[in-house]
């Protein structure tokens, strides 16, 4: 395991996760001082709670206070209950050891949540787009943060469809910030494509996040997580950007996987902390650079019975399309949120659409709680999940059949680099 703290020179290896953090906050004083922690959602893996607890027992008595923000984005407030399971908190722990945290989701659906900190010119956005877009983006974020006298971001390093690798500034955009920013890169991440942009370090979505924090003043860092599952393989502690810059370089080497081959048949396999299709989209977005060229992923998830608990009545209404699809009409789509239009592209995957003809890469098909109906009303495919037999796509990549178990945050590439395109 690889574990870091920031030294004055540099970041140097520590023997335990216990022992780094204590030196870290040795080195960042927080006695008498209010700090916020921010943390991801139940949609991402990794041991959180356990070294939020590690957190707590360094400098939860010497602060002032010691609270939680949930970087939800756009995606549903946790439950208190929910928050503890985040947590790895038991209702017990909750009302004695942890009773003076103060846990709070981030409310994006509230305007009063917001303050804007800042605006990305149109000429900034066209340099960092590489001439892809010419506006001004807005930079709002969650003013609840302005309480506290520092903050710490706590999440992990995955990559990631829009940004390349998650974590770091990320957990502020769109964690907890507005809709000008989180619409704007969402969509520019979608016109560079997913297979472009995941897995990828310093794209030119990540510039826009960086650009947009660089508007933050006040004081924070960060403590990134690099885990498989809930096993803890990294952890640095520090400058978000060096920290982070870091944690991506270890997540390439933990959550990507090279195969030989492209294959003709896959069936991803959703675990439960995808609650809908929004979430559960994460399996096609990691698998996409090894389907061949007209084949088929299933998303197997039967525990999901939505599309998106947040956006469903967009996707309803436009389902889900190549990106030209929309890219060569934004007009007739002026009222749906970009983000929304982005994600829609990302699950459907690359293609085209020329004359009026969409032609999507691949064939997306949804096994889950998600009725046929709607399933064609969105544009996706459809089958039973009680209709399928696992064990009768195992062992047969030979085929160009693969199964692949909690899909949605190991990335997949061919071992020979070479990405799908759109022609």
């Amino acid at each position: 395991m690889i574990i870091s703290r920031e030294d004055r020179d540099g970041f140097v290896a520590k023997e335990d996760e216990s022992e780094a953090v204590a030196e870290f906050f040795a080195r960042n004083d927080c006695g008498g001082k209010r700090i916020l922690l921010i943390i991801p959602d139940n949609t991402r893996s990794g041991p959180i709670g356990q070294v939020f607890k590690i957190i707590y027992d360094r400098i939860g008595r010497k602060a002032k206070a010691l609270d939680c923000l949930v970087a939800l984005g756009t995606h549903q407030p946790m439950s208190e209950e929910q928050i503890c399971t985040r947590l790895s908190m038991t209702p017990d722990e909750r009302k004695t050891k942890y009773a003076s945290v103060k846990f709070f989701n981030h409310e994006w659906d509230k305007s009063e949540t917001f303050t804007s900190i800042g605006t990305i010119s149109a000429d900034e956005i066209e340099q960092i787009s590489g001439g892809l877009f010419r506006e001004q983006v807005d930079v709002a974020i969650n003013k609840l943060i302005f309480d506290y006298d520092e903050f710490f971001i706590l999440g992990p390093v995955f990559p990631h469809e829009v940004v390349g690798f998650s974590g770091g500034h990320k957990y502020i955009f769109p964690g907890i910030s507005g809709d000008d920013i989180i619409h704007f890169f969402h969509w520019l991440g979608a016109v560079v494509t997913n297979p472009m942009i995941n897995g990828n370090k310093w794209t030119v979505t990540r510039k826009v996040v960086e650009k947009a924090a660089s508007f933050i003043k006040m004081p924070h860092q960060l403590i990134a997580i690099v885990a498989l599952l809930d096993e803890l393989k990294g952890i640095f502690l520090g400058d978000c950007v060096s920290a982070w810059d870091k944690a991506a370089d270890l997540s390439s080497q933990v959550h990507i996987v090279y195969k030989d081959r492209t294959y003709n048949t896959i069936l991803g396999l959703a675990p439960e902390m995808y609650d809908d299709i929004w979430t559960a989209g994460k399996v096609m977005y990691k698998l996409e650079p090894v389907l061949a060229d007209g084949a088929t992923l299933i998303i197997h998830a039967p525990h999901i019975t939505e599309i998106s608990y947040t956006h469903g009545k967009w996707l309803d209404q436009i389902g889900y399309h190549t990106r030209d699809y929309f890219r060569t009409r934004m007009e007739k789509f002026a009222g749906i949120p970009r983000g929304v239009i982005a994600h829609s592209t990302h699950v459907k995957g690359i293609g085209t659409y020329i004359n009026g003809v969409e032609k999507p890469r691949v064939n997306v098909i949804l096994a889950t709680g998600i009725s046929k109906e709607r399933c064609k009303n969105v544009n996706l495919g459809y089958m039973d999940p009680a209709k399928i037999n696992i064990p009768d796509y195992e062992n047969r990549e030979d085929e160009g059949i693969l199964v692949v178990y909690h899909a949605g945050e190991v990335l997949h590439r061919l071992a020979d680099g070479s990405i799908p395109t759109i022609q």
